[in-house]
């Protein structure tokens, strides 16, 4: 099967071409770090494998992800590499570019965002270009389908074998040139390497990449390593970039040709004037979120969230329970399906207005090209705790899910500072948590909703600043990375991105009600509705309650005193979205509108508001668990990742609880 690999830099556009020549949406955002792996996709009406890779500035990899990149290079070998370029970013973009066209693989430079060139009042001969790069130049804007159809039929109809194999030749020093001649002869008499290969191998180990230089370890290419020591001393690495960016400047020169229309006036620099400003960016941060919240939890959310719980409370309830009297279903089975799967999955899917609204609004933020300001404007604050605005990007993913969140950290440079940003991400709050959010809030702060859960979101956010800053001095972070940030122009958010976007964020919550909600809700109802003795018709002398008294005096500190809600919580470390249904099951209710009404009995607004602050930071889901042990190689992170994080939840509702009940 032929195989296209799409490499770049990040924001050139490169995900969303993927998208586009495959038909498959993989996750788009117009910032840094949205490809943390490898993804795979089928060219349209072809049997053509395309292949996206993470984004990356140089094939020397500084962070994990990058080195997924280096090392699908030196393992496989694709059919073709499209090398996708954002055209108005060239001179940068070039560096990239000519690493992969010493390689000898097909490459086919595309130049993405043409439209973002031409408003800069340039373009490029490309014919002239292609003679200079020795390679295939198409032109595209992936954003608005322009020039997708000409590539994808391109691509379809050509085969890779047409494509120019000879790599790229660059006039090096005369002494590198030898010594790269040399080692080319060695390795392709010693090891039986393509020449162009073992060329390419020999000027990637020159140029410092540890990939390459593991990879001669591991295959053992002695004559590399044997002038490892030679190559350093001689400072190749430095003669080697130099010579590329003279490349780069005279083939610039020769293509660039100048429009009539430049324009004087930048849309994004007036903006930026005042989104990245030092002093209004973060208060323009938090207003943007604001009115985020509002439109899903005050002015959109709540009226459709309202009349599907009506629909699932009455009509499906009611009919399903009419249905299964009439077949003569056994009680204790009616009751499970009306009261435990239906109405605990059905009142927890009756916020799913409310997620996909709040999805939608994310969505547009990332594709507008304002989320990697908003990484901008809080690197000062991240300097403060150790960490750099490059850790904030998983944080702000972690809004979606905590487990993207936390791969999202493989984009950090420093080992200290992912380990840190990884073990802090659980304190963001996650989709997961919205529904509990929704039901509390509807329940008790009717007019100020928004304001709720957006502290609830800024209190996460605080949290884990001050755990990085804990962490900072444990693992001796003595000074953060360099945060280096390309700041996208802005672009009108596409619909069907948006579209597309809030639903594969969204989709999520819609199967965990099928697999985790529906299992956690089936179990706390037998949970509720078997005791020691069998099946019981009390609900006080169920398992749950058994289990629930015996831990509610740890939780009447913090304003809890009914043991369902105890119960409810153990259910939350399965997934946060359980604990919903869960109380819905333990209160015997028929959805959202009769749980409401109970917690007036058993809250007032400031125990509603810390277990709330309580359900935000405790104990992670199991998903997310997985993830840390994963990234952290380390069981022993995850469970104290457990145990930390409920400490931490068990303190500042403690805090809250016992300060407020001395004024309220």
């Amino acid at each position: 099967m032929t195989t296209i690999a799409l490499l770049g830099n990040p924001n050139t556009g490169k995900t969303t071409l993927f998208n586009e020549l495959t038909d498959k949406y993989a996750y788009v955002g117009n910032w840094e770090g949205v490809t943390v792996e490898k993804k795979f996709g089928q060219l349209h009406h072809s049997k053509t494998m395309v292949v996206d890779l993470p984004g990356i500035y140089s094939l020397t990899p500084l962070t994990k992800d990058e080195a997924v990149a280096i090392n699908y290079l030196l393992n496989d070998t694709p059919d073709l590499i499209l090398n996708v370029t954002n055209a108005s970013q060239l001179r940068r973009n070039l560096l990239l570019s000519i690493e992969l066209l010493e390689s000898g693989c097909p490459v086919m430079l595309v130049l993405n965002m043409i439209d973002d060139l031409k408003r800069t009042g340039i373009t490029y001969d490309l014919n002239e270009l292609a003679k200079k790069l020795n390679c295939h130049i198409r032109v595209t804007n992936a954003r608005n389908k322009r020039g997708i159809k000409a590539l994808r039929a391109d691509l379809s109809a050509t085969s890779p074998s047409t494509y120019n194999h000879n790599p790229l030749k660059l006039n090096y020093p005369d002494h590198i040139q030898t010594a790269i001649y040399a080692m080319q002869q060695q390795l392709v008499t010693s090891y039986a390497l393509p020449p162009h290969f073992a060329s390419w191998l020999t000027i990637q180990f020159m140029n410092h990449n540890q990939s390459v230089r593991q990879y001669a370890v591991t295959h053992r290419l002695y004559p590399l390593l044997g002038q490892q020591k030679i190559y350093d001393d001689q400072h190749f690495e430095e003669q080697i970039f130099k010579t590329r960016l003279t490349f780069i400047e005279q083939t610039l020169k020769a293509t660039t040709q100048y429009l009539h229309n430049q324009s004087a006036n930048d849309l994004t620099s007036k903006i930026d004037r005042w989104v990245t400003h030092p002093l209004f960016g973060l208060p323009i941060f938090v207003g943007i979120f604001f009115l985020m919240f509002k439109i899903s939890f005050d002015w959109i959310g709540p009226p459709l969230s309202n009349t599907l719980n009506m629909i699932i409370s009455g009509p499906i309830s009611t009919v399903s329970n009419h249905f299964l009297i009439s077949i003569g279903t056994l009680h204790f089975l009616r009751s499970l399906i009306v009261n435990g799967i239906i109405a605990g999955v059905g009142g927890v899917l009756t916020f799913i207005p409310q997620i996909f609204i709040l999805f939608a609004c994310i969505s547009i933020l990332e594709d507008s090209g304002y989320m990697a300001r908003a990484a901008l404007v809080t690197d000062r604050l991240m300097q403060l705790i150790g960490l750099n605005g490059k850790a904030f990007i998983p944080l702000i993913i972690g809004f979606g899910c905590n487990v993207t969140g936390i791969m999202a950290a493989r984009t950090i440079e420093q080992p200290k500072e992912r380990f840190v940003t990884t073990l802090i991400s659980p304190f963001m709050s996650c989709s997961a948590r919205l529904p509990i959010y929704s039901l509390f809030v509807t329940a008790f702060f009717v007019h100020n909703q928004a304001a709720i859960v957006l502290s609830l979101y800024f209190l996460g956010i605080t949290v884990a600043l001050l755990m990085a800053k804990v962490y900072q001095h444990f693992f001796k972070i003595k000074e953060p990375s360099v945060f280096i940030i390309e700041l996208p122009k802005y672009h009108l958010p596409r619909p069907d991105i948006i579209a597309l976007g809030a639903w594969e964020k969204g989709k999520g919550f819609i199967k965990k009600s099928g697999t985790v909600i529906f299992g956690g809700t089936v179990l706390i109802w037998l949970l509720s509705n078997l005791g020691p003795s069998g099946i019981v018709t009390n609900i006080d002398a169920s398992f749950s309650a058994m289990i629930g008294r015996l831990i509610l005096p740890i939780f009447t500190p913090i304003g809890i005193n009914s043991w369902q809600t105890i119960s409810a919580l153990m259910t939350g470390i399965l997934a946060k979205e359980v604990i919903s249904s869960s109380m819905i099951v333990l209160f015997h209710l028929s959805g959202q509108t009769g749980l409401v009404a109970t917690f007036s009995s058993l809250f007032t607004p400031l125990s509603a508001y810390c277990l709330l602050v309580f359900i935000l930071i405790y104990a992670p889901c199991f998903a997310t668990l997985a993830t840390i042990r994963s990234e952290t190689h380390s069981t022993g992170w995850a469970i104290y990742s457990i145990i930390s994080s409920t400490l931490i939840a068990y303190l500042i509702a403690f805090i809250i609880y016992q300060l407020g009940s001395l004024f309220l």
